[in-house]
């Protein structure tokens, strides 16, 4: 590979972060870390003043993490209950310990409602207290494109096919809860070959993330014969999280 194809493939790789496991070995599907930290953020919030420092997915065990049964993306981490590790800064009217179970609870609520993300642990750190003069702030990502579902091709006629990539791509894109295709890892966002198709996305904020992509699975491995096996990456999650978010404190 030249170097400055490498190059590339590196800064691309840490804008990402790792490559996360979505749901379990059967279920195809992955996230990066990225698009997972933002929805993270932005489904919980700043509750009680918080502010977000970093915020990072990885394996909890990788020692017993299980194989995938379908091909993996690229450098993505098997299967496995993750961990999030994120620090934070509070006001020091209430106990920092108490802060951090408000805090622990609801990642642990929005990976699961919002994602699908299978967590064991969560690990908080106090990184700094916050005076009163300090400016509100909060942390939410703000919604990519449009605030609604965006358009979509029509799907395909009961009892047809559509084979290849772009048919592919379009069956995909009609999945509800899809907002676009994203073609982080590689140049195209859905691609077919020897057999496994791998599919790059990005999910609209009220749809469980770990859904669509078993949507897009089924709906892929109904519509095109030649792909035996299917795998999804998430890319980003856009919109409104209001909607579905829970309160944290």
């Amino acid at each position: 590979m030249p170097a400055y194809q490498l190059a590339q493939v590196v800064s691309e790789q840490l804008r990402i972060g790792r490559v996360l496991p979505l749901g379990g070995p059967s279920d195809g599907s992955w996230i990066t870390e990225r698009a997972a930290a933002d929805a993270l953020r932005a489904a919980v919030g700043s509750p009680a003043g918080v502010r977000w420092g970093t915020l990072r997915l990885s394996l909890a065990d990788p020692e017993s993490a299980p194989r995938p049964e379908v091909p993996a993306p690229p450098s993505a981490l098997p299967p496995g209950p993750l961990r999030i590790e994120a620090g934070f800064a509070a006001y020091a009217d209430r106990p920092l310990p108490a802060v951090a179970e408000l805090l622990r609870g609801a990642l642990l609520d929005a990976a699961e409602r919002e994602l699908g993300l299978v967590v064991s642990a969560v690990d908080l750190r106090a990184d700094d207290l916050l005076e009163a003069g300090d400016a509100e702030r909060t942390d939410r990502v703000t919604a990519a494109g449009t605030s609604g579902t965006p358009t979509t091709p029509p799907k395909a006629r009961e009892g047809a096919t559509q084979d290849g990539p772009e048919g592919i791509a379009a069956v995909a894109r009609a999945v509800p809860g899809v907002a676009r295709l994203t073609p982080t890892l590689g140049a195209r966002p859905a691609r077919l070959a020897e057999g496994h198709a791998f599919v790059q996305l990005t999910t609209l904020a009220g749809h469980r993330a770990v859904e669509v992509a078993r949507a897009v699975r089924a709906a892929v491995t109904a519509a095109a014969p030649s792909a035996l096996t299917v795998s999804v990456l998430v890319t980003g999650v856009e919109g409104d999280f209001s909607r579905s978010a829970r309160p944290a404190g």
